[in-house]
This record gives C-alpha cells, sequence and structure tokens, in this order.
C-alpha cells in the first residue's frame, strides 16, 4: 500500500492560478493522478478559509475529506523584510492541524500584511518570527521552507536567501524539520549540504492548475495523523517515508543560470567565466540553483546521505504523450490519449511507476509505451532551464527515436 500526498497546492485566489482550482475540480483531479492526500493551500485567504470549512469534511486526527480524497491544512506565505545588510524574500508553507488553530494564525498574521490581497499573503515578518509567532499559538503547528532553492523567494535564493538555515532562522532553527526542494532541485543535490542531514526533503506540485497537482509529491507507507506526520518528518523515517516524486531537476524553469530576455542560457561553469554576465546584453543573469548548490556544497557531487528516503525522477504522463506524438501538451490529441489510458489502466501514478513492462507495451500506444518506459530508467535529454523558463525534455533520443517513428508509421 502507498499513500501519496502533494502539500503544496493554490486555490483560485491566488494570483495566475486557474479559476478550476476548486475543492470539486482538485478532488477529481487527485483520483486521475492517483494522489491520496492535498495540502489545501491559502488558508489565510478568507473566501477561500470559508469554502475549505463548507467542503472540506473533518475526520479527525488533522485529517479532512471531500469526495474520497484526503485534505491537511497548509498555506504559503511570502516574507519580506531586511535583514543583514539586504532585503530578504522568503516563501513559507505552513502546516496547522484544525481550523481553530488556522484562525488563531491568520488573527496573529493579519497585522504583518493584507491576508485577503492574495491567495499568498506578503508579510512584513522575519522568518524566524513566524516560526516563533505560530508556535506560541500550538507546538505542532510547523513551516516548510518552499522551493528552498528558487532564486527570487526562497530561503536559500541567490537574489534574496540566506547561506544557511541558522543564518535565516536563528534560535528558531530546530523547530524548521523540512523542507522543499522545488522543481528545480531534488534530493542528491540537497544532500551535498551537510547542514542539510537533519531535515526531511519533501517535494510538492505548487500547482497553479488542477492538471499539475502531483508534478511533485511524497509517498509514504500508509495513511497517518497530523501527529504522526510531523514526527515522520522530524526522524526521517524511511520505513514510513518511502520516497519523493521529483521533477528532473533540469526541467525546473531555475536550474541554470540565464537571461530570459536575450534567450542566454549559461551552465555553472560557463556563468563564472562570464562573472555571471549575460554576454549579449552584459547585464547581470539570473543565477540558477543548480550554480547556487555548487557554491555552498561541502560534498561532491554524487553524495549519497545514508537512511534518507529516496526519490524518483518522473515527467507527468501528458508531457510523455506530447513527446510520443510529437504535439503540443495542450492539443487534443494529447487530451484523448490521456484520458484512454486513463480509462485502461486507472490512475496517472500506476501507469509511470507500475505497470507491468509488458502490459504497456500490449495495451496502449507503442511509442507511448516506450516513452514511459524511456522516463522510468532515466533514458532521456533535458535541456536544462533558466531565469523562468521550463527545461526542454526529449523522451525519445538519437537512432531510437528514430526507430520509433519508423513502428509507428508501419
Amino acid at each position: 500500500m502507498k499513500f501519496i500526498c502533494d502539500f503544496h497546492i493554490h486555490s483560485k485566489y491566488s494570483r495566475a492560478t486557474s479559476k478550476d482550482m476548486g475543492i470539486q475540480s482538485l478532488s477529481r483531479w487527485a483520483k486521475i493522478k492517483g494522489i491520496d492526500l492535498l495540502g489545501t493551500g491559502d488558508f489565510t485567504y478568507r473566501a477561500w478559509l470559508d469554502e475549505l470549512k463548507n467542503e472540506l469534511d473533518e475526520i479527525g486526527h488533522g485529517l479532512f475529506m471531500h469526495d474520497g480524497v484526503y485534505y491537511i491544512l497548509t498555506a504559503e506565505v511570502c516574507n519580506i523584510y531586511f535583514k543583514a545588510g539586504r532585503t530578504r524574500k522568503v516563501h513559507n508553507i505552513i502546516f496547522a492541524p484544525d481550523f481553530k488553530t488556522v484562525d488563531e494564525i491568520n488573527k496573529a498574521l493579519d497585522s504583518f500584511g493584507d491576508l485577503n490581497a492574495d491567495g499568498r499573503p506578503i508579510l512584513s515578518l522575519d522568518s524566524k518570527e513566524l516560526v516563533a509567532i505560530l508556535a506560541k499559538i500550538r507546538p505542532d503547528v510547523f513551516i516548510v521552507p518552499a522551493h528552498a532553492w528558487t532564486p527570487h523567494f526562497s530561503v536559500f535564493g541567490s537574489n534574496s536567501g540566506f547561506d544557511s538555515l541558522e543564518d535565516c532562522f536563528e534560535e528558531q532553527t530546530d523547530k524548521v524539520f523540512a523542507i522543499e526542494t522545488g522543481l528545480s532541485s531534488d534530493p542528491a543535490m540537497n544532500w551535498r549540504l551537510k547542514g542539510l542531514d537533519k531535515v526531511a526533503l519533501i517535494s510538492n506540485s505548487d500547482s497553479h492548475s488542477p492538471s499539475k497537482i502531483g508534478r511533485e509529491a511524497n509517498v509514504f507507507s500508509e495513511k497517518f495523523s497530523y501527529r504522526e506526520l510531523v514526527e515522520i518528518l522530524k526522524t526521517k523515517d524511511k520505513n514510513r517515508f518511502l520516497f519523493t516524486v521529483e521533477f528532473f531537476p533540469e526541467e525546473g524553469k531555475y536550474h541554470w543560470d540565464g537571461h530570459r530576455f536575450c534567450k542566454t542560457r549559461l551552465s555553472p561553469q560557463e556563468s563564472k567565466r562570464l562573472n555571471g554576465i549575460c554576454p549579449k546584453c552584459s547585464k547581470k543573469v539570473t543565477v540558477g540553483v543548480m550554480n547556487r548548490v555548487e557554491r555552498l556544497a561541502d560534498r561532491p557531487e554524487g553524495y549519497v546521505l545514508e537512511n534518507a528516503p529516496g526519490f524518483k525522477h518522473m515527467i507527468p504522463l501528458a508531457e510523455i504523450v506530447a513527446d510520443a506524438l510529437d504535439v503540443g501538451v495542450d492539443s487534443v490529441a494529447v487530451c484523448r490519449e490521456y484520458n484512454l489510458l486513463i480509462n485502461r489502466f486507472g490512475k496517472e501514478f500506476d501507469i509511470l511507476f507500475d505497470i507491468p513492462e509488458d502490459e504497456l507495451l500490449s495495451n496502449c500506444h507503442p511509442r507511448i509505451a516506450q516513452g514511459v518506459l524511456n522516463v522510468r530508467k532515466g533514458k532521456v535529454e533535458v535541456l536544462p532551464g533558466y531565469d523562468g523558463e521550463y527545461g526542454k525534455i526529449n523522451v525519445f533520443t538519437g537512432s531510437e527515436d528514430e526507430k520509433e517513428k519508423q513502428l509507428t508509421f508501419f
């Protein structure tokens, strides 16, 4: 048995999100994807909180349910403040066990920003003070630094972050026992920092549309209570926290350095040679996640941290289908094939990870089946993302691609 969780999403009330990000649609897509539990996101926003209270059934132990899908109360906030000579911008995810606690959190945070300006509110509040305020409300309320490496709004971000958790959270650091890797990094990259050995690494979609939930996720051995989740993350219990589902980090939109207006993509080595200057416009490039990890790492590439939950790279099924058919991911053809696959096999996560190879090859389009198998084996090519541009994935490469195309047409 597996229990798949995506703790970090946004509602229809957050900026640049789909109007379909409501509970009904989220629950429907969770079942399509094979996600057992979703974070609610945005509980600081009054209208969304009202909907959550009306739509979710409280089943006890910090969990809620809608139409067979479990939910846990979460919200992301944007902490912007001046510290150690720089303006800091850090996104943090708040976890809470019940609506009473959420009401207390919102009351406490209301004086630091307009909670109803956006589903992800801006708070003029030091991240360490946020942790202290939440701990006073209830000791088991906890925060997770969101997408910890993205350049602009994260705890380690090159533009406005810190060099360590201790620099950010100071005397409150021991209350921060997990971080979110984000789309542009994976656990292997984070294992290179000794300072992160004690924290659990979780992965979530940060989705702004229902079809994108689960693009990163966390896989547990069984259902848990809120209190048990806290203990699992604190102890990094490998028997219960099995692995995370990760983008190939190169596909994330801040993996390499670059300048999207000039279409300049730079590896950390190239960026260093150019002193971080765009060769086309002579302005500073956005320093990406890989470069930032290289600067802070105190272990070599390839280091594996013992006794930590593992991870598996994955490409969303719709992207595999699009590559297999050589059409756009939002095309009618992809939608049709995707729905056929779900109707035939069940859930997206089952197709991506569990359906046996022979069953895939005999029951779906051969090129799509081969694409799924290539992703399982890591046989993909990725042109790294940079400065807000997602990386480009090639599921089929070289002679194999030509062979697969021939099989499709004959």
